[in-house]
C-alpha cells in the first residue's frame, strides 16, 4: 500500500506526460504481482468497492473529527479523501500501527465488505495508515482518483515500460480481469500473448483529428455525416452480443433490442440513434440527441421507453466479418464488406450511413453549412485507402463538424472541481433572462478556459459569494460568459426548458452588462 499511495502522490504533482509514464513504468516494473495488477485496475477505473460510499467516509469523519471543523475544511480543500486523510486522528498508539496492509490485502478484504461490516473495517484501515496511504485508500475505496492520468495512458506506461505495442495491449485489455496474471506474463516473456478473438470483447475505436486544412482532395478521401449521438461498437461471438460505447463500457441492457436484433457474427462500428426526424428530417431518421439522453445510463428500460424512443445503429465501419479481421482493409474494400454485411442484419434497427456527393471541396463546404439547418454534427472526412487502426492516426480520418453556436450568459453558481483543480472553484452554471426578468440556468461548463482564467474566475466566485450551498456557491449575477455549444434542445428536466449540448466558456466578457446577456426567447430560435 504504501508503494501506491507513493506512485498516487507523484502522480498528482507531477505535470510531465513523459514522467508521469516513467513513473508508472517504474512502479509496475519494481511491484510484484499481484499489487501492480490492481494498481493497473485502479488506475483504468477497473475496480468496483461497492460497500464503501462517500456518505460512509463523511460520516466516520464527523464521528471522528470535530465536525464543523471537517465541513470548513472540506471546502477549503474541496475532496473529501484528501481532507479526511489529513484530519483522521493518528492511532492512540504509534506502535501499534503496524505493517500497512499491501493494496492486495486492501481491495481483497473490501471486495469481500458487505454495508453492515464496511465501517468497522475502514475505521480499522485508517488508523493503521499515514495520511498519504489513508488517501490512497479512500480513492481506491470510491473509485475517483482523479490524478490526472487516464486509461489509455495508464495502459501506454505499461507498454512502453515493457517493450509492447499498445494497440496490442488494447486488442487483449478486454478479455482480461484484475489483476492481469496473464497480461504481465507476457508482459515479462513468461507466457504467450493473450488472446480474445473467440470473446465478445471491446476493441479500440478509430478516432478522427480535427480539420484543420482545405487542402483536403476528395478523390483521395470519403465524405460522410457526422451523426449526433453516441458512437458505440457491437460484437457478436458463438452467440453472445455485447453493445459498448466509446470508452468500452457495456451498454448492452440499456439497450435491449438492438443486441437482441444483432445475431450475426462479427464486430461492427456506428452512431447510436434514437428514431425521429430532428437530424437530416424524414430521410434522415434520426431524433435529436436530447432524446437519446433520455435513455443513456439506465439499467432497465421500460416498455414504454422502448416504444416511444426507439434505438436504433447507423453503421460507420465493419471491424470483423465472423473471425475474419477486416482491419487491415482499405476503407473502400471495408465500406463493400460493409454493404453485403448489413444485407443480413434487421433493416428496422441498422442502417448505413449514406456517402456524401460532391465534385470538390468546395461544393463539400457550401453542404456542410447546410448541416446546421439539419441538425446534423458535421462532416467525417475518410481516406480511401486507409486501414482501420486505433487511435487517432494523422491523415486518415477528420472531422469536420459545424462551427458552434455562442450565447452570452450570467454566471449564477460555481462549484469546486476535483483532482488537481480541487482547490478552484471550476465548474460553473451559467443562465440567460426569462420573460419575467429572472435568470434561468441554461447550463453548466467547467472547461475552455486558460489556467490564468481560471484563476480570474476563481478569485471572482470568491470575492463575489452571495450564498452557500454545501460545495456550491451563488455568485453576484455581474459576470457575462461567452458560451459555446454545439446544439440547444427543449429539455422538461430544466427549469428554463432548454438544455445546451457540449457547452464551455469560449471567452469572459467582464466588459458586458449583466443586463444585456441573451434570452431564453433567442435561445429558443436556436433550438434544432
Amino acid at each position: 500500500m504504501r508503494a501506491f499511495a507513493d506512485l498516487l502522490d507523484s502522480l498528482v504533482f507531477t505535470r510531465s506526460r513523459n514522467a508521469k509514464l516513467r513513473r508508472i513504468g517504474d512502479y509496475l516494473k519494481s511491484t510484484p504481482d499481484p499489487d501492480r495488477g490492481w494498481a493497473m485496475a485502479a488506475l483504468t477505473g477497473a475496480i468496483d468497492l461497492p460497500a464503501v460510499k462517500p456518505a460512509l467516509i463523511r460520516t466516520l469523519a464527523t464521528e471522528r473529527t470535530d465536525p464543523v471543523l471537517f465541513a470548513l475544511s472540506r471546502d477549503f480543500v474541496g475532496d473529501t479523501a484528501e481532507t479526511v486523510a489529513l484530519l483522521w486522528p493518528a492511532a492512540t498508539h504509534g506502535e501499534g500501527r503496524g505493517l500497512p496492509p499491501s493494496l492486495t490485502q486492501v481491495v481483497e478484504r473490501l471486495a469481500s465488505l458487505s454495508r453492515a461490516d464496511a465501517p468497522g473495517v475502514l475505521v480499522d484501515m485508517l488508523d493503521r495508515l499515514d495520511a498519504a496511504e489513508r488517501y490512497a485508500l479512500l480513492k481506491l475505496a470510491t473509485g475517483g482518483l482523479r490524478v490526472g492520468i487516464s486509461a489509455r495512458l495508464a495502459k501506454t506506461a505499461l507498454a512502453q515500460a515493457f517493450g509492447l505495442d499498445i494497440d496490442a495491449v488494447e486488442e487483449v485489455w478486454h478479455g482480461l480481469a484484475p489483476p492481469y496474471d496473464a497480461l504481465f506474463a507476457w508482459a515479462e516473456g513468461r507466457a504467450d500473448q493473450p488472446r480474445s478473438d473467440a470473446l465478445p470483447v471491446f476493441r479500440p475505436f478509430m478516432l478522427a483529428h480535427p480539420l484543420e486544412t482545405s487542402e483536403i482532395d476528395l478523390a483521395d478521401y470519403a465524405a460522410e455525416w457526422k451523426w449526433d449521438g453516441i458512437r458505440v461498437q457491437i460484437v457478436h461471438v458463438d452467440g453472445e452480443t455485447r453493445l459498448y460505447s466509446r470508452a468500452g463500457d457495456d451498454i448492452s441492457a440499456a439497450f435491449p433490442e438492438i443486441a437482441e436484433s444483432f445475431a450475426t457474427s462479427g464486430v461492427v462500428d456506428g452512431e447510436l440513434l434514437v428514431k425521429g426526424e430532428a437530424q437530416g428530417g424524414a430521410a434522415g431518421g434520426a431524433a435529436s440527441f436530447n432524446a437519446l439522453q433520455q435513455r443513456l445510463g439506465r439499467k432497465k428500460v421500460s416498455a414504454r421507453m422502448l416504444r416511444e424512443l426507439p434505438a436504433f445503429v447507423r453503421l460507420y465501419d465493419i471491424l470483423f466479418d465472423a473471425r475474419e479481421d477486416l482491419r487491415p482493409l482499405r476503407w473502400d474494400q471495408r465500406r463493400a464488406r460493409l454493404e453485403d454485411f448489413m444485407a443480413r442484419l434487421d433493416p428496422d434497427r441498422f442502417d448505413i450511413s449514406p456517402l456524401i456527393e460532391a465534385q470538390d471541396f468546395a461544393a463539400l463546404e457550401a453542404i456542410r453549412e447546410d448541416a446546421r439547418s439539419a441538425a446534423i454534427e458535421g462532416v467525417m472526412l475518410k481516406r480511401r485507402d486507409g486501414p482501420y487502426i486505433a487511435g487517432r492516426r494523422a491523415g486518415l480520418w477528420y472531422k469536420w463538424k459545424r462551427d458552434p453556436l455562442t450565447a452570452d450568459c450570467v454566471l449564477m453558481y460555481a462549484q469546486r472541481g476535483s483532482g488537481k483543480r480541487s482547490s478552484f472553484y471550476s465548474d460553473y452554471s451559467f443562465g440567460v433572462w426569462g420573460e419575467d426578468g429572472s435568470l434561468l440556468p441554461v447550463g453548466k461548463a467547467y472547461f475552455g478556459f486558460t489556467d490564468d482564467e481560471l484563476q480570474w474566475l476563481d478569485r471572482f466566485v470568491r470575492q463575489h459569494t452571495v450564498n452557500r450551498f454545501g460545495p456550491v456557491r451563488e455568485v453576484e449575477k455581474t459576470l457575462v460568459l461567452e458560451v459555446a455549444f454545439d446544439s440547444i434542445h427543449e429539455s422538461k428536466r430544466h427549469k428554463s426548458g432548454l438544455a445546451m449540448r457540449f457547452p464551455r466558456i469560449s471567452r469572459i466578457r467582464s466588459d458586458k452588462p449583466a443586463d444585456e446577456a441573451d434570452t431564453i426567447a433567442g435561445l429558443r430560435k436556436l433550438v434544432t
